[in-house]
């Protein structure tokens, strides 16, 4: 039990910190750690990852939408694309094996973006954009998300939020917590499903994950939303380039 909280906690820690600073999703730390640690099965692991997620996510976009730091109309645009295109990257992928690994490295990849080139100001091409231009591509890219996501199995959070900064063009606080409304959704609909499927899982193990992610997810929420946006972006891409390192070595243990 002592192992199971200790690993629980650190996994919480890490899928916290990154769900609050950076939307990243939960279930891109706590499954491999669950899998590895643990030797928990993989398909329950990712369950338990994605019923750690909607809390913190939930959690996370009340606090950045308390700063109006938002976009609940074209969020929920996206989130509505991502899900259904989610199902048809699963289906494509259904005879195709699928691994984690390009989610680690997207993590890795955005830390070291965010920490040469911040993203401070929202770019003209959403300041200028009409809001019928802001839904179609709201649209397009959750469905590319949704598809890449649902082929891949893994990098929806870091997904969203390469797509918000450099597609978009939101600033990051922004685009941090649109991405982390939409996945409160996405991970509830892809952990009920997971547990309906897979059946009940490990309770304690639940428990500690969902409340180590909270807890960590709001402060790091609450942080992200004092800071100034150039400390914002550096230090989302400290905690970035950390999480993606030890996740790609985790994975190679696993």
């Amino acid at each position: 039990m002592l192992i199971k909280f200790i690993v629980c906690l650190v996994a919480g820690i890490g899928a916290g910190l990154g769900t609050g600073f950076a939307g990243m999703s939960a279930a891109a730390v706590i499954s491999p750690m669950l899998i590895t640690f643990l030797d928990m099965d993989p398909y329950m692991a990712v369950g338990i990852a994605l019923a750690s997620d909607v809390l913190a996510s939930a959690a996370s976009a009340y606090t950045y939408g308390k700063n109006k730091n938002i976009d609940i109309k074209n969020g929920v645009v996206m989130m509505i694309f991502v899900l259904l295109f989610t199902l048809v990257g699963s289906f494509v992928s259904s005879k195709v094996p699928s691994t984690t690994m390009g989610g680690f490295v997207m993590t890795l990849f955005l830390g070291i973006k965010f920490i040469v080139k911040p993203v401070t100001e929202p770019k003209a091409r959403l300041t200028q954009a009409t809001p019928k231009q802001k839904i179609i591509r709201s649209a397009l890219c959750g469905a590319m998300v949704g598809f890449i996501c649902g082929f891949v199995g893994a990098g929806g959070g870091m997904m969203m939020l390469l797509v918000l900064t450099s597609v978009l063009g939101y600033e990051l606080k922004t685009a941090v917590g649109t991405s982390v409304f939409v996945m409160a959704f996405t991970a509830f609909t892809g952990s009920i499903s997971h547990f309906a499927i897979g059946g009940a899982p490990d309770w304690w193990t639940l428990a500690f994950c969902m409340l180590s992610t909270l807890i960590f997810a709001q402060i790091a929420a609450f942080l992200a939303n004092k800071a100034k946006p150039e400390t914002l972006n550096r230090v989302t891409g400290v905690i970035l380039v950390i999480l993606g390192i030890v996740m790609i070595i985790v994975n190679k243990i696993k």
